[in-house]
């Protein structure tokens, strides 16, 4: 992979002044932690998709798409291949009568907020999940009561070796933090969610009282990449974590969030081995003092 010819033959048709090469990952990422990755490309036509990962298929390039970055956790050596992130084209928002259209790159934030200005119910949960739309689809995003699930109604997919195909919600599979693209390694490039009329100010209202609790209950202060691990059957992550007596418990700079103990944080120039070793910590002592066996929810990208 040191060799920069594959890296030339990909970028043939791929305009300057979106790729870079050997790009420091971590400013892309909410935990603001992760190395280099060979080549970074913004992608913003579904043509240049298709035509990008068939390459890569193709010759064997490893490859990855990173969104926003907001649920990950990228190694200390970074990525080798390619690291794709949708470009302004597929971010955009269109209203059709009760429904909306959004593109995979559109903020999760942004699609609650256009719903509410068209007077529609049904995103308020997700105004305050830093997340993009294509992110939070693939993790069936979800806080407060609410989940992706429960307003998707369709998603168009490029699916490798296959091409571009549209998945209605029963075909997406969406469950507890889970989607089939977990499964297939499809790519979300729109999707149509249905909402309920509603009255604007009740909608704000509600979104504004959510974001309020989010910020007096996490660490909204820290780099994190939220939730690090998935609610296990019948108990809270965070409740276990904190009665295991690991709340504000910390390795090199990553910690245990004294605010909210499902968080790790970043207390300022942490590693991905700092978050991987208090992950496996935290783990082995909930076991051990609970019986539960936490599960991440994080995606961890890089390791061996």
């Amino acid at each position: 992979m040191k060799n920069k010819n594959w890296r030339e033959a990909l970028l043939a048709e791929v305009k300057p002044d979106r790729f870079r090469y050997d790009e420091p990952l971590a400013s892309y990422t909410s935990f603001r932690i992760g190395g280099p990755v060979d080549l970074l490309i913004e992608v913003n036509t579904r043509a240049e998709l298709a035509r990008l990962i068939s390459y890569c298929e193709g010759t064997g390039i490893p490859w990855y798409f990173l969104g926003r970055g907001t649920n990950v956790l990228v190694d200390d050596a970074g990525l080798r291949g390619v690291a794709f992130r949708f470009g302004p084209d597929f971010a955009r928002i269109t209203v059709e009568g009760n429904s909306l259209r959004a593109g995979a790159a559109a903020p999760l934030a942004l699609v609650a907020e256009t719903a509410a200005r068209y007077s529609l119910s049904g995103l308020e949960f997700a105004s305050g999940i830093p997340g993009s739309l294509g992110g939070g689809v693939f993790m069936n995003a979800g806080s407060y009561g609410g989940e992706m699930k429960d307003v998707v109604v369709a998603a168009e997919i490029y699916q490798p070796g296959t091409g571009f195909i549209t998945l209605n919600r029963d075909e997406l599979k969406l469950g507890y933090r889970t989607s089939v693209l977990q499964e297939t390694g499809g790519i979300l490039v729109e999707a149509l969610l249905q909402l309920t009329p509603g009255d604007e100010a009740t909608i704000r209202a509600a979104m504004k009282t959510l974001n309020a609790k989010r910020r007096a209950k996490q660490p909204l202060e820290y780099p994190s990449a939220g939730s690090v691990f998935k609610r296990p059957t019948g108990a809270f992550a965070g409740q276990l974590i904190e009665a295991a007596g690991l709340k504000g418990h910390r390795i090199g700079q990553a910690q245990v969030s004294p605010k909210h103990a499902g968080f790790i944080i970043n207390l300022g120039g942490a590693t991905a081995r700092d978050v991987l070793a208090l992950i496996e910590e935290v783990q082995n002592i909930v076991f051990q003092r609970t019986g539960y066996r936490l599960e991440p929810e994080i995606r961890i990208l890089g390791r061996e």
